[in-house]
């Protein structure tokens, strides 16, 4: 995220639902921690070792794929899940930093998230497809995502939902709401129900723009997950954005929610 302004706090409506059945498979927290350990604080590093936790949590060759991005020196890393319909649910989150700091929690915590979440839902099989998409320059104006989004309009996929994941673990799990999908905001208020895993909205319209923006540009249901609040701005994009400023009880919590939430969307969405 590139901050320009001050944060302002929204309420979550959540509609508590019945239960019903939705698997998936966490790795343990230790596994999420080395993913999160393993960051490299050069952008020309981030890609190749996005490449590398892929493959470590089972993401083969066939599967994972580079789509290079016109404008970038890097390109956008794609690990595909395929479930029993070409239906999909996009997951993404970008890799570049500001070179400032170690650019751990924007937005390490968000794309060496993605392999785990892969690992969860890949034991059991998926009504949609998945793809886990680890964008290039967001930094530099959302370059990755502007040209994955205008690939998958161009190529009329059916794309049901995009979840962003973009600096995570300052906090307990927290939702931009007002750039949200409704629905997509009522199915994880429901999965963090069911889960009793805390979720809260927290809009982040003045602070700046994100990779969930050129999904919604294009009309496909987009919700971006996030950890922000007034007092941890500051972390952006300079020297305190290192990994002791994350919180790992609830970058975990954050973890198994997101986990949680793509199960159970995958099961509410046509």
């Amino acid at each position: 995220m590139c901050p320009v302004g001050i944060l302002s706090l929204g309420l979550l409506v959540f509609t508590a639902a019945q239960a019903q059945k939705f698997t998936f498979a966490p790795v343990s927290q230790e596994i999420v921690e080395q993913r999160l350990r393993a960051f490299p604080i050069k952008n020309a590093e981030r890609g190749p070792a996005i490449e590398r936790l892929f493959k470590d949590a089972g993401c083969a060759d066939a599967a994972l794929t580079e789509r290079v991005v016109k404008g970038s020196k890097f390109p956008n890393i794609v690990c595909a899940l395929a479930g029993s319909s070409q239906n999909t649910i996009l997951v993404g989150g970008h890799f570049d930093l500001v070179e400032k700091g170690n650019g751990v929690v924007d937005n390490w915590s968000g794309s060496s998230l993605l392999a785990s979440l892969y690992q969860g839902l890949a034991k059991d099989p998926r009504r949609h497809s998945f793809r886990f998409v680890a964008f290039t320059g967001e930094e530099l104006g959302l370059i990755g995502s502007r040209a994955y989004a205008k690939e998958v309009a161009k190529n009329h996929e059916s794309i049901g939902a995009m979840i962003n994941l973009d600096t995570l673990g300052l906090a307990d799990t927290e939702v931009w709401v007002s750039h949200a999908d409704k629905s997509l905001v009522e199915t994880l208020s429901k999965a963090a129900f069911l889960l009793k895993l805390p979720v809260t909205g927290v809009n982040v319209d003045q602070v700046g723009t994100t990779d969930s923006e050129p999904f919604r540009e294009k009309k496909i249901p987009a919700l971006t997950i996030h950890s922000l609040t007034t007092p941890t701005l500051e972390i952006l994009h300079g020297p305190k954005d290192k990994i002791e400023a994350i919180n790992l009880k609830a970058y975990y919590k954050t973890y198994r929610l997101v986990l949680g939430f793509l199960a159970l969307l995958d099961q509410e969405l046509p």
